[in-house]
């Protein structure tokens, strides 16, 4: 027997632009409707058109594009206590924004009524009934959000039905039970949720959990088992303290493993979807988030990659192609000459085990690793090492000298540092100079400069992660450092690695191994 439809409700434009560090302009959330829209996302909400005029220009902008999929939701509470609907300015707001649907928040743990809206339990039953009614009459669509719901039915369990019930019959669509403040357990989550259905056997509930015990997927799809058929989180996570339900886990886990339907034409664009808000988000993936991060079906010891190679559900509970991933081999220490042999499937495939260019690469590898070099996290720097040791690599270009000088405290405009280099491309001689921030961004310009002059284009690529990691600390300030730089030019990203006793130095291997693998890509496309 198939499962329902389970409604998708993505808030990564509201709730999640309300994380740390978050801050979307109105390009970019229309671009991020868009992609959602895409996917198959049911709701959109978009912003709070009340709070800032950004989200207002949001909603004037927005109107001119035609949905595909998704319906579109404005933010807001009820009206104000001593107020009207018709005339609050936020619940005005709302109205001008002009979308099909309207997420209305209202208090139901009477705690809040008491303290934070200093008013009696039957005020706050009529801005709840008042502003449903108000926004049903003008025929949007509404979805009241039961904030802080669950602490609500700890607190007075009569009351926080009370509310809900006040909303049904006013004209709400669904009722969203909140755990606004994250704290609610995963089984109490499904209790509250059963006894909520039981008590509004025709309404249609929603589910909206934060992270705050890191239980939010799970209290998601324990809300989902209990009878809620609409789902509320962010695309990545993102959101208040320590964010939202990550409806990039909720979607896969409720279709792939426990049969419900969330995105009828399949979940093969969820990477790429991620992707695209991360991007725009100007935020990474967690490796290990699961289904989606870059070692979600990542193999890195012996046993395991065997048991892959000869069947993979040994250690993959799903198809990486089934979200969009792929599966990757990592290369290290204790990776064997299988492992080997199938990274260099793309470089040299006529190659067999016994060959004894895998016996040298297999111990180059062991060797650089136990200089320091750390290849799981580099496939790039992995590839041109084996296709450097097998003479199978014609370099792009070749460093002549660099020289970088450093200046405290810095000038005006933070460039504390210059860079000169001088290298040659085919037989070509081209030395330049760059102000950066700091030695490391200074000679990756005046290498982008240098190298633009031959190779047009290179101001695609962008690094995404550079990290420094200290080897050893015996040596103090002379420690061994290991540098990794991610890149990407907006459709691949690789990752580079350089180990040396000068941080400079090292961050020079992984920045010229980074350009040098853009253009042998560049070179096969």
């Amino acid at each position: 027997m198939s499962k329902p439809k389970i409604e998708l409700f993505d808030s990564t434009l509201r709730d999640g632009a309300q994380g740390e560090g978050i801050s979307y302009s109105v390009s970019d959330k229309l671009s991020i409707v868009r992609a959602l829209d895409d996917f198959g996302v049911d709701y959109i909400e978009a912003g709070n058109p009340g709070s800032n005029p950004k989200d207002i220009a949001f909603f004037r902008e927005i109107r001119v594009d035609t949905l595909q999929h998704a319906r579109l939701c404005a933010f807001g509470s009820t009206h104000k206590k001593g107020a009207t609907p018709q005339t609050d300015p936020n619940v005005l707001s709302l109205l001008k924004a002009e979308t099909p649907a309207v997420s209305l928040f209202g208090k139901a743990w009477d705690l809040h009524v008491h303290k934070v809206l200093m008013a009696t339990l039957q005020e706050n039953l009529d801005l709840v009934g008042n502003t449903v009614r108000f926004f049903h009459a003008q025929g949007r669509e509404v979805i009241f959000d039961a904030e802080h719901f669950f602490d609500g039915l700890r607190a007075n369990r009569d009351y926080a039905l009370q509310v809900l019930e006040v909303a049904l019959q006013a004209g709400a669509s669904c009722l969203c039970l909140c755990d606004t403040n994250g704290g609610t357990m995963p089984l109490t989550v499904y209790d509250d949720v059963k006894l909520v259905r039981e008590r509004f056997p025709d309404a249609k509930v929603g589910i909206h959990c934060h992270n705050d015990t890191g239980c939010a997927v799970a209290s998601s799809i324990m809300g989902v088992e209990a009878g809620a058929r609409q789902v509320q989180g962010t695309f990545i996570g993102t959101g208040e303290r320590c964010g939202n339900a990550d409806l990039s886990v909720i979607i896969p886990n409720l279709q792939l493993k426990l049969g419900y339907d969330c995105v009828s034409d399949g979940l093969h664009d969820l990477l790429q979807t991620v992707r695209q808000v991360t991007e725009i988000s100007n935020l990474q993936v967690p490796g290990n988030t699961p289904y989606v991060g870059a070692s979600a079906f990542a193999h890195k010891g012996g046993m395991h990659i065997d048991g892959v190679n000869k069947i993979s559900e040994s250690f993959e509970h799903v198809s990486p192609e089934s979200v969009g991933n792929t599966r990757r081999f990592l290369m290290s220490e204790v990776s064997g000459r299988s492992m080997v042999m199938r990274k260099l499937a793309t470089v040299a495939p006529e190659l067999t085990r016994d060959s004894a260019e895998v016996a040298t690469i297999l111990s180059k590898l062991k060797d650089l690793e136990n200089e320091g070099y750390q290849f799981e996290a580099a496939d790039a720097s992995f590839e041109l090492m084996a296709r450097r040791t097998l003479g199978r690599f014609a370099p792009h270009f070749n460093t002549v000298m660099y020289r970088t000088t450093g200046e405290y405290p810095p000038p005006a405009g933070d460039n504390s540092a210059s860079a000169i280099i001088s290298l040659v491309v085919d037989g070509q001689e081209e030395t330049t100079a760059a102000m950066g921030n700091g030695p490391v961004h200074a000679l990756d310009m005046a290498l982008r400069k240098a190298l633009n002059v031959f190779y047009p284009g290179l101001s695609e690529v962008r690094l995404t992660d550079y990290k420094v990691r200290v080897l050893t600390g015996a040596e103090a300030t002379a420690s061994k450092v290991r540098v990794l730089i991610e890149s990407t030019d907006g459709e691949h990203s690789w990752t580079t690695v350089g180990v040396g006793t000068d941080v400079v130095a090292a961050s020079w291997e992984a920045l010229c191994d980074s350009l040098e693998y853009m253009l042998h890509l560049r070179k096969g496309e």
